[in-house]
């Protein structure tokens, strides 16, 4: 895919175009290219000159279009430099540029451009520019190079599908769109954006979803610029354009003409790196909210929605604390509900680390028929392989994956028939409520053995509620017991950094509890890899961002639950049994 650098905030004080380029040629080597250079960076930016037109760009205090003057004499050396630079990058491409440059010594603009292009469909040049975008200057510039330079979708010969084949972006072959971006208008609804990958596309046209199999007739065809859609006739192979109402198509799909079987390579779309609980004003709110945060969640796929029931808070994943800004502007704005982010819960998980055994007597009298159960239960942590429970005559084994993860192993161990086999059910059942809502904070509990081997019943009093609720009290005795451990979720994080900010995001690892897992050198950035919580996590990217300003990222991925330290455990034991005493 071509690719173009854009140096932006040249307005800012501390703006540093030269610096900026070196660390893009550091990072992604000299085939990055300068088009433009800024004369007069920082607080009084208003000049770019350019080296492709060979002019200078002098913009009005209030941006916009921009005078064309002549390139001073005391730039026109760095000035023809960079043309130099750029007319080899182009004719180095294609042999025929490269003897008419032998042979006059220079290009002309058209041989240049057309030689631009050949270089960036090759990915053998970056061409950078320069702007800023908050006064709009440059910003014209640009746009005009990717429309007039730029490798279209046509000068790619083939697209990648799914199963390792390839397509050819060909109006004679059999039609086949890639829908890439989905959205949502009032009073218009879900408008589809795509890119015709092969063949033509008519209003009227039946297509099938690869994915869900399902037919979707296409109404109006349109081009879009900006905001503004224009209504077409046909759209060819390589054109990019919109629709609405799809009923069932969503980003990231694939549409072919019916018995054509074609999946687009899909977009590989980044893990979250930040999230937040959302809170609607009031409870009358949370339907509407719910409705607007997955209709923009619809529109960029690497937002992320959950509403999560072990938490019991709706939590927003994404890309940064920018980003998830603006959903909450546009939830205000457009939806008129005020809603609040704050801190996530964190997903504990309790198991246990050692044996325990105890027995529980459930009875209730209160005239008529009462409720009688008595469960003897030994529990133990559980792993794959284990031997047997010593001294127990086990009569039967269930092993049950939970939803949240990890398992049970509930063992029937009952001699003599003191309980009925009729009350095992009950029983576990008891055993998978308290393990949803574990007895030390709340969380779900994990990989735990529970073996039932002894108990008593009454004829008449005796009923799956009674045995339940003796189970759950029993399971929750023994947890008290049996060195009951709180995991956190570890996440595994790698941040690329320049060297000279290096030491002061190590240092801020260590404050998360972070353990450095590795180091590695590329160019002038360091890699660091390390296992850090996910409670010390909380908004890590806009910290990172204030240390390293701005200069560099992160990323992370679920790896393991692991122990929580003692101290901290005691922490949140003690918050947990507050707020339960606060509810009674």
């Amino acid at each position: 895919t071509p690719a173009i650098f854009i140096v932006n905030q040249l307005d800012h004080d501390k703006a540093d175009y030269e610096a900026t380029l070196e660390q893009a040629r550091a990072r992604f080597g000299k085939k990055v290219i300068p088009i433009q250079y800024p004369l007069n960076q920082g607080n009084n930016f208003n000049t770019i000159v350019d080296a492709l037109r060979m002019t200078m760009y002098v913009f009005p205090e209030q941006g916009g279009k921009p005078e064309k003057k002549p390139i001073p004499d005391s730039e026109k050396d760095k000035v023809n430099a960079m043309h130099n630079a750029l007319v080899e990058a182009a004719a180095e491409n294609d042999e025929e540029l490269m003897e008419r440059y032998f042979e006059q010594g220079s290009l002309s603009e058209e041989d240049l451009a057309y030689g631009l292009r050949i270089a960036m469909a090759q990915r053998s040049i970056f061409p950078l520019f320069c702007c800023s975008a908050l006064k709009n200057m440059g910003s014209g510039r640009i746009m005009g190079f990717l429309n007039d330079v730029c490798p279209s979708p046509a000068d790619r010969k083939e697209l990648k599908l799914e199963n390792g084949g390839t397509l050819k972006c060909d109006p004679q072959e059999e039609t086949t769109l890639f829908v890439f971006k989905t959205h949502n208008e009032p009073r218009v609804g879900n408008i589809s954006y795509f890119k015709v990958c092969s063949g033509v596309i008519k209003p009227g046209d039946e297509l099938v979803n690869a994915a869900t199999r399902t037919s979707e007739r296409f109404g109006q065809l349109y081009i879009t610029n900006g905001k503004t859609r224009q209504q077409v006739d046909e759209l060819r192979a390589g054109d990019l354009g919109c629709t609405v109402k799809l009923k069932n198509t969503h980003t990231n799909q694939t549409l072919n003409k019916k018995g054509v079987n074609r999946v687009i390579e899909p977009i590989k779309f980044p893990n979250s790196r930040i999230e937040v609980a959302v809170e609607p004003p009031g409870k009358n709110d949370m339907e509407k909210m719910m409705k607007a945060l997955y209709a923009i969640a619809e529109e960029d796929p690497t937002l992320i929605v959950e509403q999560s029931k072990s938490l019991k808070q709706v939590l927003l994943y994404g890309q940064g604390q920018l980003q998830l800004d603006l959903v909450k502007h546009r939830i205000e704005t457009e939806q008129k509900i005020s809603i609040q982010f704050t801190r996530p819960r964190i997903p504990y998980r309790e198991t246990i680390t050692k044996e325990a055994n105890d027995a529980y007597r459930h009875k209730k009298q209160s005239g008529g028929a009462g409720q009688f159960a008595e469960v003897h239960m030994r529990i133990e942590p559980y792993y794959e392989g284990m031997p047997e429970p010593a001294g127990l005559t086990v009569r039967n084994t269930e092993i049950e994956d939970l939803p949240w993860g990890g398992k049970l192993a509930f063992y029937w161990c009952i001699v003599g028939g003191s309980i009925d086999s009729r009350f095992a059910n009950a029983i576990k059942k008891g055993v998978l409520q308290k393990m949803e809502e574990g007895p030390l904070t709340g969380s779900h509990c994990q990989d735990i053995r529970v073996c039932i081997y002894d108990g008593k019943m009454h004829s008449v009093d005796s009923n799956d509620m009674a045995f339940m609720i003796a189970s759950v009290q029993a399971f929750k005795n023994n947890f008290s017991k049996a060195g009951p451990q709180l995991l956190e979720p570890i996440y595994d994080v790698e941040i690329l950094c320049s060297d000279d900010v290096m030491g002061d995001v190590m240092g801020d690892l260590q404050t998360r509890r972070a353990i450095i897992m590795g180091m590695d050198a590329e160019g002038h950035y360091q890699k660091i890899l390390a296992k850090v919580p996910l409670a010390e996590m909380y908004q890590y990217s806009s910290t990172l961002r204030s240390i390293s300003q701005g200069r560099a990222k992160f990323s992370r991925k679920f790896a393991e639950y692991a122990p929580v330290p003692n101290d901290i455990q005691q922490k949140l034991v003690a918050e947990f049994q507050s707020k339960e005493a606060a509810e009674v």
